[in-house]
């Protein structure tokens, strides 16, 4: 009976997630109420309550939902001795390439760049966000580092610019393409681009 109790609960869970990100991609953040999540979800809003503090941690549970994986990544130390570089393309390419194919990571990301605005309650949120974000920049620099130290990154070009260029690069497709997915297939583009800006990084000429 605990079992299916608890199963239960967690389906519940999920269903109040489930509409939280129906209702904001419809009408953004700051304009949805619990209670209209609740009517979404088909529960009460003790229920919404049961489970979340307020709207604020709604939305962050919603977020983690989806990027969990890439969390524990960013906390994780880079297997990337044998080939950095490759290490760098496979992981900016399978995010993009999940970012085309996989619906509510398209529909959470749309939501985070452009239907909520980080203030009042959300600050906190944002600052949690941006943590991540820095790891995330602090993996990448780490695989620079090291694709240096084997000659793969040109030496005019110091790790920390080259991973702040791959987050540019990457919140710059994400932005763009969630805003207007017509404007180019990502999942085609991505490879291209990717290793467009990464050939720009290589030492050229067995520079040392």
């Amino acid at each position: 009976m605990a079992r299916k109790t608890k199963e239960a609960a967690q389906e519940t869970r999920n269903c109040i997630l489930d509409a939280a990100e129906q209702v904001f991609q419809r009408q953004g953040v700051s304009r949805t109420s619990l209670a209209q999540i609740a009517t979404e979800a088909g529960v009460t809003r003790g229920a919404i309550y049961w489970h979340f503090k307020n709207k604020a941690d709604l939305y962050d549970a919603m977020i983690k939902r989806v990027l969990d994986p890439e969390t524990v990544l960013c906390n994780a130390e880079p297997l990337v001795s044998e080939d950095p570089l490759c290490f760098i393309r496979s992981l900016t390419i399978d995010f993009l390439q999940r970012l085309a194919r996989d619906a509510r990571y398209q529909r959470v990301f749309e939501i985070a760049w452009h239907k909520c605005e980080y203030v009042d309650e959300m600050a906190v949120i944002r600052d949690s966000h941006m943590e991540c974000g820095l790891r995330f920049i602090a993996l990448i620099e780490g695989a620079m580092r090291q694709a240096q130290t084997m000659n793969q990154l040109s030496n005019m070009v110091s790790p920390r610019q080259a991973a702040v260029g791959i987050i540019a690069l990457l919140d710059g497709l994400v932005v763009n393409w969630t805003l207007e997915p017509n404007l180019f297939p990502l999942s085609e583009y991505a490879p291209v681009i990717v290793d467009v800006y990464l050939r720009g990084l290589c030492a050229v000429g067995g520079e040392s």
